[in-house]
């Protein structure tokens, strides 16, 4: 049981490593849709962090979606009750270590972790591709395995919204067996709403920075004009 739960905590980090072969979907989502954003959150606040924590990033942050700050209070924080608190989880670390053998993985930049691996893009590829391809398997401990990470120790969390998968191993190819909660097409905009969060999460400032950047190059590019202008102006007697 101890091996299984061990498993079970550090099979998001061991899946980064894993399911190099197989055809990625590409994420529909964008960091710049603020209601996908908050809806990704409340997912992961209600699902994710039941055993990983986000301690890079503070609740405070989370007023950067657009949410107030009592919103944020009310619908998200269950853990603290001050909004520059770091988003962790109610057990400590070491009573983790000391209950599973492991302290659980951190969740707050898994995509650029993944990302720096591959291509750009990847990481958030990767994570919606494996979160919508759990299928049930009775030989696996968990009673669950995944079509881009063979024999995954973690069990899927959001079967309830997505209901039960089986796998053709004719055709190789998922099949709904049970709906769930959510149709297919509801399910994968949660989905892709969790996936975005997450990847918000990884970088809050990124839109930020590339407004910034944008700004700095038309900087620039005005910049080099006027020092060309200026260089042609004081060498042309010379010429």
């Amino acid at each position: 049981m101890k091996k299984i739960l061990i498993a079970l905590l550090f099979a998001p980090l061991v899946a980064l490593a894993s399911g190099g072969n197989v055809h990625l979907d590409t994420w529909p989502g964008s960091v710049k849709d603020k209601p996908a954003l908050q809806n990704g959150a409340k997912l992961f606040v209600n699902y994710c962090m039941n055993c990983h924590g986000a301690s890079y990033v503070r609740y405070k942050n989370l007023l950067d979606l657009g949410l107030t700050e009592q919103q944020v209070k009310d619908n998200l924080m269950f853990t603290s009750d001050k909004i520059g608190d770091l988003m962790g989880i109610a057990a400590r670390a070491d009573e983790q270590k000391k209950w599973f053998g492991a302290t659980p993985p951190d969740l707050s930049i898994i995509v650029r972790a993944r990302g720096e691996a591959g291509a750009p893009g990847a990481g958030a590829d990767w994570l919606y591709t494996y979160l919508r391809s759990f299928y049930r398997d009775d030989k696996r401990p968990t009673g669950w395995n995944n079509v881009v990470f063979e024999n995954v120790g973690m069990p899927h969390i959001l079967w309830e919204l997505q209901g039960t998968q089986v796998l053709n191993h004719e055709t190789h190819k998922l099949e709904l067996e049970v709906p769930g909660k959510l149709s297919p097409a509801e399910y994968d905009k949660a989905v892709s709403d969790l996936v975005g969060f997450m990847v918000w999460m990884a970088e809050p400032q990124q839109e930020f920075r590339r407004t910034l950047g944008f700004f700095v190059l038309a900087f620039l590019a005005v910049l080099f004009v006027v020092a060309y202008a200026l260089k042609k102006e004081y060498w042309k007697d010379i010429h």
